[in-house]
C-alpha cells in the first residue's frame, strides 16, 4: 500500500507534511485515522487504523505471563497516539516519539507496504549506507528461490 522514499521536514510546532503520494493512497483506501508508536531500529511506525487494529490483535495474543511480551507491548503501546491529517496534510508528531526516533527537523518517509517509517534523515542514510553492502546476501538467504514463490520452477 505505501511505498518510496520523501524527503520532509517536521514545522516548529511538531508538524510532519504527509507525502501527497501517500495521501492520495490513503484516500483510495478510505484511511482517515493513523497510529504512530516507537519503531524498530530508531525509527517510528505509522499505521493505517485497520492495520494498527491487526497489529494490536497480534500483539495482544503474547502471554502476560512472559516478561518479553509485557515488556515489549508496554513500551510499543504505552507510545502510540492517534493522528489524523489536518487540511494541508500534516499529522503532529509528539516529542517523546521524536525523541526516540533522534528526530529534530529533517525526515524521511518511508513506505515499508502496510506502514509508514519515519526516521531522522540522516539515520536513513546511515541504515542505507551500511545495509546497501548485504542487502543481496539477506535476500538469498530470505528468499531461497529468488522470491518466486513454491510455484516457480529452477532453469536447468
Amino acid at each position: 500500500m505505501f511505498y518510496g522514499e520523501y524527503e520532509h521536514a517536521i514545522d516548529r510546532k511538531g508538524r510532519l507534511i504527509i507525502p501527497s503520494r501517500m495521501r492520495e493512497v490513503m484516500k483510495e483506501h478510505y484511511v482517515e485515522r493513523f497510529f504512530v508508536t516507537r519503531g524498530l531500529d530508531r525509527c517510528l511506525f505509522l499505521f493505517a487504523e485497520d492495520e494498527w487494529r491487526a497489529q494490536e490483535k497480534r500483539f495482544r495474543a503474547l502471554s502476560i505471563t512472559r516478561r518479553e511480551a509485557r515488556h515489549f507491548n508496554r513500551f510499543y503501546f504505552s507510545g502510540a497516539v492517534e493522528v489524523t491529517c489536518d487540511k494541508q496534510g500534516r499529522v503532529l508528531i509528539p516529542n517523546y516519539l521524536k525523541d526516540h526516533a533522534g528526530i529534530k527537523r529533517d525526515v524521511m518517509l518511508v513506505g515499508v507496504s502496510s506502514r509508514i517509517e519515519i526516521w531522522d534523515r540522516q539515520e536513513w542514510q546511515k541504515f542505507t549506507t551500511q545495509f546497501r553492502e548485504s542487502y543481496e546476501e539477506i535476500a538469498e538467504r530470505l528468499l531461497p528461490d529468488g522470491g518466486a514463490g513454491a510455484g516457480a520452477k529452477e532453469e536447468a
